[in-house]
Parts: C-alpha cells; structure tokens; sequence
C-alpha cells in the first residue's frame, strides 16, 4: 500500500509540475502586456482556466482563437491549452484523482466514467440560462442518451459533426467498367466491385479494405442502413443474429478474388487509393481533407457515394459523430469562468470559422446557413443525409475475448463459420451484460419505442436487472 501511495504522490507531482495548475491565478504585472490590450485595470487578477484537448488536427486554428480571446476579453481570464494525444481518457482520470484536472475537457468522454462518478458536471443551469448558446448550438435538439445526456442531464454539447461512412470512388476506373454511379443494392455493389477486378487484369482492383476496422468502414453501415443493428433497444440485449446476410455477402470481396489483395493501415491504403491501385474505398468525411491535401488525389477525379443497404431500401439510420464539445470538471475552482470560455469556443464566430477551415461538419441548422459553403471545398459532398443519426450509447460491458467487429471481419474472411460467429458474440455480449448489470457496474438500456430510422428519439429507461 505504502509504494502504491507513493507513486500515487509521485504521478500527481509530474503531472502537477507538467501542467500549468488549474485555476491559476496571476496579477496584472505578470499578465501587463496582455491586460493593457483589453483595456482591463492592472490591479486586477487574471485567472488562467486550463484546457486538455486530444485534437492536435485543428490545434493551429484554435490556438489563434485562444490568443485572440487572450489579448481582448474582459472577463478577467487566460485560456491555457494543453494537446495530450496519448491515452487522454486515462490521463484526464489520473489528473483528476491527483487534483490536477483541468478546468475544461475537449470531449468526447465516455459518460460511464466522468458522469457517472462525478468528475464532469452536468452543464443544464449555465444553458437554459443562455438564449444566444441555445440558439446557436441547440443542446436540447443534440442531447444524445448515453453520449453527453443521461437521464436528463447534459455534460457536454456537440458543436460540430463528423458525417457517417461514405463510399470515395475513382471515376476513371468505373467509366471504364462502364459505371457512373454507386448502386443502392449491396449485391449490385459487389458485382460492379467484381467487374473492375476483372477488367484491370490484376494491375488494378474493384475495391480495397484497411487493416484497421475494416468491418466498420462498410458492412457495419451498409447493415445500419438495412435495419440490423447490435444492440436490441426494445428488450435490452445484444443481438448479432441480423448481420447473417451482410456477412455473406460480404465474404464475396474476399473468396472471389474481389479485394486488393493486402490490408494494410489506413494511410497506406489511402495512398493506394489515390494511386489508382483500386476503384471504391469507403470513410467518412475526414477523407474530405485527406485527399485534397494529406495525400491529395491529382490523376484522376474522384466522387462520394453513399453506402449500399441489402435490398437498395434505407431501413435504418447511418451512425454518424457528432464532435467538438466541452465539459468541465468538478474539480474546477472557477466553474463561471470555466462557462465563459466555453461560451467562446461555441460562439457563432468562433464555430463559423472553424467549420469554414473545414475541420467539421454543421450540427445545427442555424450554422449551417450562417456558415459560407464555397469555402469547405470537398467537405461539402459529405453534407449530412437525412436519414444520418447519432445512436444512444449501447451498455459497455467488460467482455472477454474479441470484440463484435474483429470476430465479424474473421468470420467475412473465412476464419470462422459464419453462425459460429454470430452465436459466440450473442453469449459473450449478454452473458457480460448479466454480469455487469447484476453487480451495479451498468444498467440495462431499454427503449420500448425505439425506431431504426431516428434512433436518437426514442425514451431512453435504466434497468438495474
């Protein structure tokens, strides 16, 4: 106990001397450039509130912002961000039980670990009081149960949006196999996905799949669009029973050749991609800025489509992210202030110009036609559908074994039968659920009027058996 308490102390010390101290305070003598500039009186105090942020993608145009609300408010506060890419929910939980958190987290966290166990608080009070944020970020419209809601409380909100998967294809290689556009029907997917393979005479391919969840990319949306999803919202259990004819299907790519014939990560099959080496890859609307300018597609054009569902009908919702938002930890001495600044960073300026350096998608419809959409270039061809939904958060269970979406790609691969799969995951998922449920470590999801086609607006209950 004592080497635990030790490390304990030491843990706390480093990343108390890491970090600038949450809350900090510091006079105007030491901040006098700064507070000269926003016209505040030198004897006043100035109070830093510290930020964490996992995004190191936008941190250019954020880190601006920051200065600028630095150099100007007069609310008596310094923004100080910190970028930790690393571990970021175990760091923030450390931080927290060493009494050095933040003031605000970048989110998302998961609610079963900062909500539930009083770290983060619910944000209800600072937005009804707020008519302006209300407008500009419509928390009630995006309170998602399980996400950043629970049972009525709201811990963060979402200020942008990133688009579920969609398919990026290679016009040269479907004219050429005489295609013009990305078949509604899966089947008819995979059959034009077979007949470039065929045409290209093993110098180019139909299709390519990423080492990195490759189930999720397609054949998870493609099935999310057919109806069948993992979780049964109506009898709160796990149900992998639908996904029997999308894995059937989709061990076509592989037994008949259909596939490049290599997984390999993300970026790398990226640059495949956008050599010409095969004709449909399938990602959300990060691929926007990927292939204008992380690895920019220069020989040939390329379109968006939306994935296939099993009979060309859409039976259900398409998963999509919603991102940027904020929460502030319990922990903060300056909770007000903390609000403050998280006002600025959901502020209509300051959303404008970030959705218009095209780091995000609109949440909401207000952004949406404020925001000037000749300056998101390709973002733009991954503007959100209208049957895309966020889904509530199914129980996390503490399961042994390979998860569904690793057992899933096994079974489309041909490692493991099909029905073995399928039966395995069903024991496994629900037999953790029991477990979990019984020992008070979850509650059981049940939404008795839970609709496929708008997941999100079902009423949400919490069973403890």
């Amino acid at each position: 106990m004592k080497r635990k308490r030790l490390f304990s102390l030491l843990l706390a010390l480093v990343l108390t001397l890491g970090l600038t101290a949450c809350g900090e305070t510091q006079t105007s003598e030491e901040q006098g450039a700064s507070n000269q500039k926003s016209g505040e009186a030198t004897t006043e105090e100035v109070t830093t509130i510290e930020v964490w942020t996992q995004d190191r993608h936008d941190s250019e145009y954020v880190q601006a912002k920051i200065e600028e609300y630095n150099e100007t408010n007069t609310d008596g506060i310094k923004i100080s961000l910190n970028v930790v890419t690393d571990d970021y929910e175990n760091m923030l939980a450390l931080a927290y039980a060493g009494g050095t958190a933040p003031d605000i987290a970048s989110t998302p966290v998961a609610l079963n670990t900062f909500a539930d166990t009083g770290m983060i608080i619910p944000l209800n009070d600072y937005i009804e009081a707020d008519e302006t944020y209300q407008k500009v970020n419509a928390p009630y419209k995006n309170a998602y149960e399980g996400l950043n809601s629970k049972d009525g409380n709201i811990y963060y909100v979402y200020s942008g949006m990133r688009s579920g998967v969609r398919v990026q294809y290679n016009k040269t290689l479907l004219e050429e196999a005489g295609y013009t556009e990305i078949p509604e029907k899966l089947e008819d997917y995979i059959e034009m996905a077979k007949d470039i393979t065929v045409k290209g005479n093993g110098e180019t391919f139909g299709i390519g799949f990423t080492s990195s969840s490759p189930f999720e990319r397609l054949l998870e949306m493609s099935a999310q669009v057919s109806g069948v999803y993992y979780y049964d919202y109506v009898n709160g259990r796990y149900d992998f029973s639908g996904y029997k004819d999308i894995l059937e299907l989709g061990q076509r790519f592989i037994s008949e050749d259909i596939a490049y014939p290599d997984q390999q990560g993300v970026d790398n099959m990226r640059a495949l991609f956008a050599q010409g080496e095969f004709a449909l890859w399938s990602n959300a609307s990060q691929e926007a800025g990927v292939f204008t300018s992380q690895i920019p597609i220069t020989d040939f054009e390329w379109g968006v489509g939306t994935v296939p569902s099993l009979t060309g009908e859409i039976k259900g919702a398409l998963q999509t992210n919603p991102s940027k938002a904020y929460a502030i930890f319990s922990s903060s001495e300056h909770k007000d202030k903390a609000w403050k600044v998280i006002q600025y960073f959901q502020s209509e300026e300051f959303i404008k110009g970030y959705l218009e350096e095209g780091y995000s998608l609109p949440i909401t419809q207000y952004m949406d036609g404020v925001i000037d959409k000749t300056k998101i270039g390709r973002l733009a061809d991954f503007s959100l559908l209208e049957y895309e939904s966020v889904y509530p958060t199914p129980p996390t269970v503490n399961l042994t074994g390979d998860n569904y979406r690793i057992l899933l790609w096994n079974a489309v691969m041909g490692h493991i039968g099909i029905d073995e799969a399928i039966e395995d995951l069903n024991k496994r998922y629900n037999d953790a659920l029991d477990a979990d449920v019984a020992s008070g470590a979850v509650k059981r999801l049940v939404i008795p009027d839970y609709d496929p086609l708008n997941p999100s607006e079902g009423t949400a209950t919490y069973l403890t058996e």
